[in-house]
């Protein structure tokens, strides 16, 4: 008998499946005794899942006597084995794997050891002590360098720091073959509309501006930092401004920070396509 392995029914699958995939991966193995791959298949998963000393648990279903948990997970063949991660089914597959093959199913979802250690970043930087958030995160990333989210939150916090010289070293290797592409785009485009130094507040900004119409660098600045401060049609508008007044400027830095600002923008925000329909009109007219 398996040590991270059990028998489950309806009256615990909430328990031992749901819950427990929030500390470790969860596979779920729908079976039957009539199934011969299903024999085959049983044996090898038990002595695998022992091999990560807790860190899978193996959970046991009969499908014929459980057909209303069959039924709402849609298994059509069996044994079908279904791997949850934090609640979420993630991924499944059917028939009986080899061994190597059932690793490289189990390595794709194995949560990393140094996930509770990010957690535990993510909970102190909410609670606003961003010391230790950046101390656990430098853990979690020296602990397990694979762990994609762990070094994004941390160049978040070193972004805010102002520390974008080691926010972007750690995050150019990420770039071409990232996980949360999103995440990592907006990251970039954060980094880009970073400042090299202190930035006057808005209101001076603005003041220049009324005074000095024609000091790009003066929109520039306030174009970011209207950004930053995530109020995305000023920011735009300030920036189109200067696409509008010369696009040579800057090597046409108007309009390429215009696109760092798309995104940066959360995905799929409406004002994202209003924009880059008045910018084009602008270049194409």
């Amino acid at each position: 008998m398996s040590r991270f392995s059990q028998d489950v029914t309806t009256a615990n699958f909430q328990s031992a499946v749901i819950a427990a995939s929030q500390e470790a991966l969860v596979l779920v193995d729908f079976w039957a005794e009539w199934c011969g791959p299903c024999r085959t298949l049983k044996p090898l998963l038990e002595k695998v899942v022992d091999s990560y000393e807790g860190r899978v648990r193996l959970v046991k279903i009969d499908s014929d006597r459980e057909q209303a948990l069959a039924s709402r997970y849609q298994v059509r063949s069996i044994p079908n084995v279904k791997a949850f991660v934090r609640g979420q089914l993630v991924d499944e597959f059917s028939g009986a794997l080899p061994e190597s093959a059932l690793r490289a199913f189990i390595e794709r979802w194995l949560p990393s050891p140094m996930q509770a250690t990010l957690d535990a970043a993510r909970e102190a930087r909410q609670a606003g002590d961003v010391r230790t958030a950046e101390a656990r995160l430098r853990q979690a990333v020296a602990g397990d360098p694979a762990l994609e989210a762990a070094r994004l939150e941390l160049i978040d916090v070193l972004i805010d720091a102002g520390a974008t010289d080691e926010a972007s070293a750690l995050l150019q290797p990420l770039s071409p073959r990232a996980g949360d592409e999103d995440r990592v785009k907006a990251l970039q485009a954060r980094l880009a509309l970073a400042s090299d130094g202190p930035v006057d507040d808005v209101a001076t900004l603005q003041a220049r501006i009324a005074a000095e119409p024609d000091n790009l660098d003066a929109r520039l600045a306030l174009g970011k930092r209207l950004a930053a401060q995530g109020a995305w049609a000023d920011s735009l508008d300030t920036l189109l401004e200067i696409v509008r007044r010369d696009r040579s400027y800057g090597d046409d830095i108007g309009r390429r920070t215009m696109l760092d600002v798309f995104n940066l923008m959360p995905p799929g925000h409406p004002e994202i396509r209003i924009w880059r329909a008045r910018l084009a009109q602008l270049i194409n007219r």
